[in-house]
């Protein structure tokens, strides 16, 4: 859902900003007052071409920002384009300067138009006059048709990722032999240098040098551990004399008082931990002594330890790893012809489920094709137009159509005029009837996802659907049915419209107008939500003109409270 949209410097407009609420969300002012600049700024937001033209006159750059609830997709895609996510929100800024450059932030992070284009289709889709943006493609088309028809695709995208993957690993295998030899005499190579190493452990080089550290330093460190041989054991006031001495007091203490028993017990531990602790420093002096020629073996070992990391990977574990892809790679190329055909018959036979799995597909989005061509004529019908409609499901079975959602290709389409062939709906030359063919469809879509069972899954489409223009050509009832269409469409999904109809306008949850004004000798455009009794006087202006009258007051009541 769009939540707010702002625009500083941009065409007329000074510095305006509008909160959008859930529902019905309608525009509305005097021609001329600037109603389409705003859905121009979200286009703009949405990845659309951006021309110097749009910065005020005298200003060094426009500013247009907006911001979406955040969407699962829309945190996948920042994810992709390593932008952070903050929170609930998506926040969308771009500035257009007055020499023609610009620049893109989301959530306050340096990005691309590319990046606005790929959020685009997930956080809105926008049907302005003359075009379509974040364009109703035939993607869109197949989303919408997958939505009516309660139709799930999982089925079909593990059996495209499991041949997929078996058949990106059979074409590496066939790939140019003289590639596939020369890196398998490296990888032979790598292999053999790193199994040569004999590497005992992930931290050898850590031990080593520990190791290295003790005997850098022997002589120290023997007279250290002599030294304290000769203070614990050896000298004749050693601490274990001494100990064995009081003990053997205290132990005669302990025959005619029982309160020196514990005593006792103290020092012969004391006297045995005494003896423990000279031995460990005995030991370790004899070792350092045991290997003159250690401390070289020890820097050579080193030495070579680090040309593997050098090579390899920063630590040991990282070439132990390497040594082990190399030697995965090599089998796989030394049994290469044992490898292609068994690659060869598990992709053919996970071709053979994709193919089950995607026909399966088209039968189900054939059947939803009917009945949707049949129940979106009756609400195209109702909006002022004679059409004939229809929805096309062709399979395309080659495996160079094969995606993830089948192989259709879903296409709308449409003859708004007697006698004319059915045409797809991007070639509808008017806009009007763009977007209410566009309204239709959405209606159509969702008043079937609401009455249909719990057990369906609901495709996820665009959260906001904007409508620039959508009564060109209408008028009374067909306005009023207009109406009621964007009402109910807003009942599962936020709803922009911009219209200058009256019959339309009283249908709204929340009501903006756009006004032109002048100050200090500038034109400006503003855009604010109207409270209960504006919102009576605008609807009444649609309908008199400038000059509000009793009757168009009471004509403006009557259709608020006729509408709710």
């Amino acid at each position: 859902m769009l939540l707010e949209l702002r625009a500083e410097n941009y065409a007329v407009i000074d510095r305006a900003s509008a909160a959008f609420g859930a529902g019905l969300n309608l525009l509305t002012g005097e021609t001329g007052a600037g109603k389409s600049i705003l859905i121009d700024a979200l286009v703009l937001l949405l990845g659309g071409k951006a021309s110097a033209d749009v910065v005020r006159h005298g200003e060094e750059k426009a500013v247009v920002g907006c911001v979406f609830e955040m969407t699962p997709g829309a945190a996948a895609i920042l994810e992709e384009n390593g932008i952070d996510a903050e929170g609930d929100e998506v926040l969308l800024r771009r500035e257009i300067l007055a020499n023609g450059k610009g620049r893109v932030f989301v959530n306050n992070q340096p990005a691309t138009v590319g990046v606005l284009r790929q959020l685009a289709p997930e956080l809105a889709l926008v049907h302005s006059q003359g075009e379509t943006m974040t364009s109703f493609d035939q993607a869109q088309q197949r989303l919408l048709l997958d939505r009516f028809g309660g139709i799930a695709t999982e089925g079909v995208a593990a059996t495209f990722v499991a041949w997929k993957a078996t058949r990106a690993k059979l074409e590496e295998l066939l790939s140019d032999e003289q590639d596939r030899l020369r890196m398998a005499d490296l990888w032979r190579f790598q292999s053999k240098e790193i199994e040569q190493a004999g590497l005992s452990a992930e931290d050898e080089d850590a031990q080593l040098e520990a190791e290295k550290r003790v005997l850098s330093n022997s002589e120290r460190l023997y007279t250290a551990a002599m030294s304290a041989h000769e203070v614990l054991y050896e000298s004749e006031n050693s601490a274990e004399s001494a100990l064995g001495a009081a003990l053997k007091h205290v132990e005669e203490l302990a025959k005619f008082d029982a309160r020196f028993v514990g005593p006792a017990q103290q020092l012969a531990s004391a006297k045995a931990a005494v003896e423990d602790v000279d031995a460990e420093v005995r030991e370790f002096a004899e070792n350092i002594n045991a290997a003159p020629g250690r401390l070289e073996e020890i820097e050579d070992r080193l030495a070579a330890l680090d040309r593997l990391k050098r090579k390899y990977g920063q630590t040991l574990a990282e070439v132990i790893a390497f040594g082990a892809e190399a030697s995965r790679r090599l089998a796989e190329v030394e049994n290469r012809d044992a490898l292609i055909e068994e690659l060869r018959a598990k992709e053919k036979k996970e071709a053979a489920a994709y193919e089950a799995a995607a026909g399966q597909l088209s039968g189900v989005r054939a059947e939803a094709a009917r009945r949707l061509e049949k129940l979106a004529v009756g609400q195209i019908n109702d909006l002022a137009m004679s059409t004939r409609f229809s929805v096309k499901v062709a399979p395309l079975k080659t495996q160079e159509h094969w995606t993830s959602n089948g192989w259709d290709d879903v296409e709308c389409l449409i003859a708004t005029n007697a006698g004319e062939p059915l045409k797809p709906l991007h070639e509808i030359a008017s806009g009007g009837e763009m977007s209410r063919v566009m309204l239709a469809l959405k209606v159509t879509v969702e008043e079937a996802v609401s009455g249909s069972s719990g057990g369906k899954k609901k495709t996820v489409l665009p959260r906001t659907l904007v409508f620039d223009e959508i009564d060109i050509g209408i008028g009374g009832r067909a306005a009023e049915a207009v109406g009621r269409k964007l009402k109910t469409l807003a009942r599962g999904q936020q709803v922009l419209c911009i219209t200058h109809l009256p019959q339309i306008a009283a249908f709204g949850d929340q009501h903006f107008l756009i006004e032109k004004t002048e100050k200090k000798g500038r034109t400006q455009t503003g855009i604010r939500l109207m409270d209960d009794a504006e919102r009576t006087e605008e609807i009444a202006r649609m309908l008199s003109g400038a000059k509000l009258t009793e009757t168009s007051l009471k004509h403006a009541e009557h259709l608020l409270a006729s509408s709710r």
